[in-house]
């Protein structure tokens, strides 16, 4: 019945949509108008007409009586009259319907091009509409009320999504700014996911971090109350299917209206059905070009139907936490770099101010323990068959104390002494996953080891014994920036034994053992290599008593320069003098080399060339005692104590100081550059995090390259610095410049280096650097050379401006004034520089388009 009854309604619908397509409006519109205009007429015309009639055969049979011959006149007359008004109506209703016809013909001519316009358009903005149909039955006038009806609803749709679109831009470029005030990796998740969850009211947003390309853990979460927590939940088989890491790596994002209309696997619906999730959304985080994790959205309460302004706001934000996470995994490195030196330099010195062998080693162990917030740090000495003791110990209470035990291992001389002698460090996240031998397992499980770090400690240039430090609570994943520094300290422990062995040496040697360890202690406190060689000079001239103590350093070519100097005032003065001797090089490098100690009593009675007399005589000198300094394993020059006032016997206790004193000057000097090294690398990152701070203050790309050169040419302390940007033939133009008075400016200039693109870009392109400390002795081409001597060039410094992954330009140091040796330090600092203006001129070119984006919305 029920079926019977719906195939009767549908023929009736069928006949209806027949007769409206039968009757046309325009059609109707003039049947209408006919009968509105003719009919009235047509009515009292045949009114008046059958009026007459009946008032004929009602009258005349009065006046038949009267009259015949009247009569008869009479009735023609009023039949005339009749026909001539039957006649005029129909004329008139003739025209009438003439007129009705016209007028509204040319009405429904309007009506009907207005319906059609309105159609048209219609069917370009809802060509799938199902009123298309119904609008096949050309009733002009209800098609066009439809039409304007959608249109309404349209319009006020797009009014309403404009402003939801306003209102996430002006949102996503909120939270973008929350997510970039945050400097560390933690602080950016937990941001993102709370700002979002608020923002766009969802359930629950969490941040999936991958582990391995089938398992990762939720590492930050923003959850409505009532709602289970996923924070810390590992999932070992994700679930993906075939290829769809891949689609996330290269930009995927996936939202889902319901769970269960969305083709998902059984493990999947069930993983989202624990928590709750009815719909989710889910975006990439590409994090240094590589697939870090996926920001995830889930709506708990009810079916959600994911908006595009939504989803687009979801991805943008996704894409932008990536970029945070560089940016705060650079500024983590540069802090942990200068951290790190700080930590090495203060360590360092704590330990360099213990002057005895034990207190090194007590010393060490503790300072180490606490920074590298370890269970237990040891150092175990080797004896001569490498059984070995540990003398040193620092423990947290609960775990055993080995302090003084004897550890004999079998397994240590099968290979592993060459290797620590070398230099080796060892470290082990987890023991039992290291490939270690059993014995060696057995031996570090009885010290609850878990973890541990091996590093040689060299005395004497031998191999001392090992600084180890275990973790025993667990585990535990031993950064590169910890290795480095615990290999450091290990080195240093070698050397400040060394100098404690030679400290306790001198100080059983009486009285001049005690000058030779004040004036090594005053040596030592020098930290820069100025400061140890004037120090050296005085303390030696006063413990020796003589006229003149001078530095002596040697040119590749072993002329050279006197760089310290102390003499007493009725001498002349030789500081900076340079002195050629053709006579050193003929076999007197190696003796110095090797430790030759040189004394000469009288310069007149111990066969001296003549040149080498009338060079003394020079000098004022009758006798000298002659070292060598030895920096870095090589001959750096020579320490020469000068007799003038008369010859000198010198005794062999003021020798063997004076040579003890000339080794500690070179242990000093290592112990000087070593720190100056380490301060430059500190003073270095420090000044790479203001400088990048300045230009990420910078929102726009002119103010961003503007600020760049200014602080560069600042911190190099160079004569110009700019930024040449290319053209697509490679050629450009300068477009930021800051350049000291005196020299030209080049901005704006444009340069056609038609030496360029053969086999340049491609090197710039893979982030090459170039460093010229002399562009006449660099093998420039010609054409080159003209370029820079245009600008004054004697030496520069170039490194490529790579923004969304392509060769932007160079920034570019110039030295005008004269050439410069460029040092490693500061070309490293230039590249990390280059390389962080491509990434802020990235993000600077993203807000541009948000803040473009809504100005168009706000229009």
């Amino acid at each position: 019945m029920s079926q019977s009854f719906s195939q009767n309604q549908a023929r009736q619908n069928r006949q209806q949509r027949y007769w409206q397509q039968k009757w046309s409006l325009k059609t109707k519109a003039i049947v209408w108008a006919l009968s509105i205009s003719v009919l009235p007429i047509v009515a009292i015309g045949t009114a008046t007409y059958n009026y007459g009639t009946n008032l004929i055969n009602t009258e005349i049979p009065q006046f038949r009586q009267e009259g015949a011959k009247n009569l008869t006149e009479s009735e023609l007359d009023l039949q005339t009259q009749l026909s001539l008004l039957l006649t005029g109506m129909g004329v008139t209703a003739i025209l009438a319907g003439a007129i009705a016809v016209f007028v509204t013909n040319r009405v429904m001519s309007r009506v009907s091009k207005a319906a059609a316009t309105s159609n048209n358009i219609k069917n370009k903005l809802r060509p799938n509409s199902e009123f298309t149909q119904f609008i096949a039955s050309q009733d002009e006038l209800v098609m066009l009320e439809s039409n304007i009806n959608l249109f309404t609803d349209m319009l006020s749709g797009l009014l309403q999504q404009k402003e939801t679109e306003a209102d996430y831009s002006q949102l996503s470029i909120k939270i973008t700014q929350w997510v970039r005030e945050s400097f560390n990796e933690e602080d950016v998740l937990k941001t993102t996911s709370e700002e979002i969850r608020k923002a766009l009211s969802i359930d629950r947003v969490t941040i999936f971090c991958f582990n391995s390309n089938c398992n990762g853990t939720f590492i930050a979460e923003s959850v409505a109350p009532g709602l289970p927590k996923m924070l810390g939940v590992t999932i070992s088989n994700t679930g993906f299917e075939t290829g769809y890491i891949e689609k996330y790596q290269n930009g995927c994002i996936r939202a889902i209206d319901d769970i269960y209309q969305a083709n998902l696997s059984d493990g999947d619906i069930e993983m989202l059905e624990q928590f709750a999730v009815k719909s989710n959304l889910v975006a990439p985080i590409i994090k240094g070009k590589q697939l870090f994790g996926l920001l995830i959205a889930h709506q708990c309460s009810r079916l959600r139907f994911w908006q595009q302004s939504e989803i687009d706001l979801f991805a943008q934000i996704a894409m932008q936490v990536g970029f945070a996470l560089d940016y705060a995994k650079l500024l983590q490195q540069v802090d942990t770099k200068a951290d790190r030196a700080q930590v090495c330099i203060e360590t360092t010195r704590s330990i360099r101010q213990s002057l005895n062998e034990e207190d090194v080693l007590k010393t060490t162990v503790e300072k180490v323990r606490k920074v590298l917030s370890t269970d237990r740090v040891l150092v175990y000495s080797f004896n001569a068959n490498w059984v070995g003791t540990v003398i040193a110990e620092s423990v947290v209470p609960g775990y055993p104390k080995v302090l003084r035990a004897e550890i004999q291992d079998p397994c240590f001389t099968q290979g592993y002494i060459e290797q620590y002698q070398s230099g080796r460090v060892q470290a082990t996240n987890n023991v039992y996953e290291a490939s270690l031998t059993d014995c060696h397992i057995n031996l570090l499980e009885s010290f609850a080891v878990k973890a541990n770090l091996v590093a040689p400690i060299l005395k004497d240039e031998h191999l001392f014994g090992l600084l180890i430090a275990h973790q025993c609570s667990r585990p535990r994943d031993w950064q590169k920036p910890e290795i480095d520094l615990f290999a450091q300290i290990a080195m240093q422990v070698g050397f400040a034994l060394d100098h404690a062995r030679l400290l306790q040496r001198i100080d059983a040697e009486g009285v001049q053992s005690r000058l030779l360890a004040d004036t090594i202690g005053s040596i030592r406190q020098s930290l820069n290599e100025e400061d140890v060689l004037k120090t050296t000079v005085e303390e030696v001239r006063k413990v020796l008593s003589t006229d003149r103590v001078l530095v002596y350093s040697f040119n590749p070519d072993w002329s050279g320069i006197v760089i310290a100097e102390s003499v007493v005032l009725t001498y002349p003065k030789v500081l900076q003098a340079e002195i050629r001797d053709p006579c050193f090089g003929q076999g007197y490098v190696e003796q110095y080399q090797s430790g030759r100690v040189l004394a000469i009593n009288n310069i007149y009675e111990v066969g001296l060339v003549d040149c080498h007399i009338k060079l003394l005589e020079s000098f004022a000198v009758k006798a000298n005692l002659v070292a060598p300094i030895i920096k870095d394993k090589q001959l750096f020059g020579l320490l020469v104590a000068h007799q003038c006032s008369k010859p000198r016997d010198w005794q062999q206790s003021e020798i063997d100081l004076f040579a003890q004193i000339a080794i500690q000057v070179g242990f000093a000097l290592d112990h000087a550059r070593l720190l100056q090294r380490i301060e430059a690398e500190s003073m270095r990152s420090q000044l790479l995090v203001d400088i990048i701070r300045k230009i990420r203050q910078s929102l726009k790309e002119e103010d961003i390259i503007k600020t760049t050169v200014e602080e560069v040419r600042k911190a190099l302390n160079t004569d110009r610095v700019l930024v040449y940007s290319f053209y697509a033939n490679w050629f450009g133009i300068i477009i930021a410049e800051s350049v000291v008075p005196g020299y030209p400016k080049v901005l704006r200039s444009k340069i056609h280096d038609p030496c360029f693109t053969q086999g340049y870009v491609e090197k710039y392109q893979s982030g090459r650097v170039v460093a010229i400390n002399n562009i006449y002795e660099s093998s420039l081409a010609d054409c080159h050379i003209k370029l820079l001597e245009s600008f004054g060039v004697k030496a520069n410094l170039v490194a490529p401006i790579i923004k969304d992954e392509q060769l932007f330009g160079l920034l570019i140091a110039h030295q005008c004034s004269e050439p410069r040796d460029w040092q490693q330090s500061e070309i490293d600092l230039f590249a990390q520089i280059a390389m962080q203006v491509g990434f802020t001129l990235d993000h600077a070119r993203l807000l541009q388009a948000y803040q473009a984006t809504e100005a168009n919305f706000d229009e």
